[in-house]
């Protein structure tokens, strides 16, 4: 089975949430798109795993980000054999196969890609040795710009390697923080289960919600100012559009969107496209 089919099959199992917008833009920037999200996928998976231990998690997130940082034409299941060996039973198929998504990416592109994981990788690995110790807002903005914030300016750097689209960068940091604010409104009960919490100290669900509608008015002006003929225009809008509907989904009561409502929802935008 060839690389594209393995990460496109992967990526459905993981996210069908992001594997149809991903699977919808052009060869090239479909490569990129999909080889950043599997790759930061990888890493997530360590930060967020339920059962390894804290300073486990901070050791090998940071030594992924030093054999990143060490790459030069690519990397090999070798180079990080001896980072996933001692926790290989714990560990996902995406986050084993990091290497494989490291070099799916067209390679004029690849080592901002690199050093994007590598960073993230890094700031994971700070969180994780403080467990996450969010007290106040100024802090939670460390933490989403550490995690998500990036990723949006990783994307505007992507929009403008394949056809020159110009982004704010600051909408581009909203963006990121948007998204992953509602990811943290929409896993705070399964996050405490594991004794952690993102939410600055004494914060209600009002205050998390309203600081998700404030990153998310950028995100809405990053969207709209991309270029109708920009395959990054398609992408963003379906991203947005499902964190604008889960957040009204939690307004509401519910704990998140079903699945089924986010594919009608998914169609929807599809189908109007």
């Amino acid at each position: 089975m060839n690389l594209k089919r393995t990460a496109l099959d992967l990526l459905k199992e993981t996210s069908r949430t992001f594997y149809i917008p991903i699977s919808r833009l052009p060869d090239g920037l479909q490569e990129a798109v999909a080889s950043a999200y599997l790759c930061m996928r990888a890493i997530d998976q360590i930060e967020d795993h339920p059962t390894l231990d804290n300073a486990v998690k901070a050791r090998m997130l940071r030594q992924i980000s030093l054999v990143l940082q060490a790459g030069e034409h690519g990397f090999t299941a070798e180079d990080f054999r001896p980072i996933f060996e001692p926790q290989v039973s714990d560990l996902e198929e995406v986050t084993l196969r990091l290497d494989e998504w490291l070099s799916y990416a067209p390679s004029d592109i690849a080592p901002r890609i690199w050093e994007a994981i590598s960073t993230m990788s890094d700031r994971m690995a700070y969180w994780a040795d403080c467990n996450w110790s969010i007290e106040t807002e100024a802090e939670l903005n460390q933490y989403t710009f550490s995690v998500a914030a990036s990723v949006g300016l990783m994307l505007s750097d992507l929009w403008a390697w394949y056809d020159g689209t110009k982004t704010d960068r600051i909408q581009a940091v909203g963006f990121g923080r948007g998204l992953q604010s509602v990811n943290i409104l929409r896993n705070h009960g399964e996050d405490k289960t594991r004794g952690v919490t993102f939410y600055p100290k004494d914060w209600t669900n009002d205050q998390m919600q309203a600081y998700s509608r404030r990153q998310l008015e950028l995100a809405n002006a990053y969207v709209a100012s991309l270029p109708e003929t920009s395959p990054a225009l398609d992408f963003c809008q379906i991203i947005l559009m499902l964190a604008h509907a889960t957040l009204e989904a939690m307004e509401q009561g519910a704990e998140k969107l079903t699945r089924s409502e986010v594919m009608q929802l998914v169609l929807q935008v599809t189908k109007a496209s």
